[in-house]
């Protein structure tokens, strides 16, 4: 099946908001086996729309449409797709129901254009929308098919994930199962390199690798008919890349690295604190976002100043004088007084110049110091990252949760 994705609002093509539905779509459309033929945006202008769904529809099988669904006069997806088509709109009294009930469960007063989104082309599959007053529909024509979805991310997402893809699937007479291996502390060419000719030789499974700062992700995917198990075409593929990735992998059911940490943590009955100047609180960000992160953290501080180092982390003024803040015995020293302060098992800290200014010929940007303290000992790491800001501050963060699962690991295996 061919798929094409219409991207319906203004501001998307006035780079108003970044059209990550579309990207969210067709990672989704790929691991179902759906071909994406491709993607176009178009304002909120019936003309315009009726054009994009006629070359749309030409050359694809499906057509997903996403915004536009709205209660007010330029939200017009519906409305003008029931009149390509020839349908007439008809109302839907269990949506209206709905729509009525949203509002009076937050004490507000539905305004009557809100009555349009209880209006869809006659013989529509209509879908819920859980989170907003925008349901979705499904339409299907002389061999084509068009599913209308709402624009925002919050609202798409779900509706996607629990009405289309079935749909999709069912259609397909057959199922996709992921496996995803969680790598860190290894890039994304040298991890290539290691499993190339596992890459090369792909056809069912495939390997689909997706790098982030610090990150690297390993989606193996297999498509198997129903009743089929996918495990025989799976396992044996994430064993051999495992066997070459070895320790570098630190999950294999697609948790982020802060989510392994933290339930490394709590596994074992260990506890961190975190002291953070460059990177602001974002490491402390990263681990209070994991549900549960309460019963392993227990205090982090943001001490930018050379001052604040000295008084909340007991760093030395003379260590900082002699090397200053940014320095692999800055960083150290800050790990070693917030263990000592804290009383937790594990402290991390970090300290650098993430730029974009700052710097200097000895200093430069990106120059980063981790350190990570435990009853066994400290580690201090250097990292020369790179000129952005957003980037040396997230890589800093990610490496610092690597040496935090290092030490577990290290001391496991000691005690073992």
């Amino acid at each position: 099946m061919n798929a094409e994705i219409v991207s319906v609002g203004t501001e998307l093509l006035m780079g108003q908001i970044t059209n990550t539905d579309a990207q969210f779509l067709s990672r989704e459309l790929s691991e179902l086996g759906v071909n994406v033929y491709a993607h176009s945006v178009v304002g909120d202008n019936a003309g315009r729309l009726r054009t994009a769904l006629d070359i749309a529809l030409a050359r694809a099988d499906i057509v997903i449409t996403t915004g536009g669904l709205g209660p007010t006069m330029d939200d017009i997806t519906k409305e003008t797709i029931a009149e390509h088509w020839g349908l007439p709109m008809a109302p839907d009294q269990p949506t209206l129901d709905r729509i009525e009930s949203y509002f009076r469960s937050r004490g507000r007063q539905m305004s009557p254009n809100n009555l349009k989104q209880a209006l869809f082309p006659e013989g529509a599959v209509i879908l819920p929308n859980p989170h907003g007053t925008a349901p979705g529909c499904i339409l299907e024509k002389d061999g084509k098919t068009i599913i209308v979805l709402p624009g925002p991310p919050r609202e798409m997402k779900p509706m996607f994930m629990e009405s289309v893809r079935p749909y999709l699937m069912e259609r397909s007479g057959y199922v996709l199962t992921s496996v995803v291996l969680k790598a860190t502390g290894i890039g994304e060419s040298d991890a290539e390199y290691r499993i190339r000719d596992i890459v090369e030789e792909q056809t069912n499974p495939t390997i689909a690798p997706y790098a982030a700062p610090g990150d690297l992700t390993l989606r193996i995917t297999a498509r198997t008919a129903r009743g089929e198990d996918p495990k025989a075409l799976l396992m044996p593929v994430a064993a051999a890349i495992r066997e070459r990735l070895g320790d570098y992998i630190y999950s294999e059911s697609g948790q982020s690295l802060p989510e392994a940490v933290v339930e490394m943590l709590a596994a074992r009955g260990r506890t961190l604190s975190a002291a953070e100047s460059c990177t602001g609180g974002m490491l402390c960000s990263m681990i209070v976002d994991v549900p549960g992160a309460s019963r392993v953290f227990t205090e982090g501080f943001v001490t930018y100043s050379n001052e604040a180092k000295t008084a909340r982390l007991g760093v030395p003024a003379d260590i900082l004088a002699r090397h200053g803040a940014v320095s692999e015995e800055t960083a150290g020293a800050m790990a070693r007084g917030l263990r000592q302060r804290s009383g937790t098992d594990y402290a991390a800290a970090i300290t650098g110049i993430a730029g974009p200014t700052g710097g200097c010929a000895d200093k430069p940007v990106g120059l980063i110091y981790i350190a990570v303290d435990s009853e066994r000992g400290l580690t201090v790491e250097k990292a020369t990252l790179r000129t952005q800001r957003d980037y040396n501050r997230t890589m800093a963060c990610q490496i610092a949760l690597r040496m935090v699962r290092e030490a577990l690991v290290r001391d496991q295996d000691a005690e073992a």
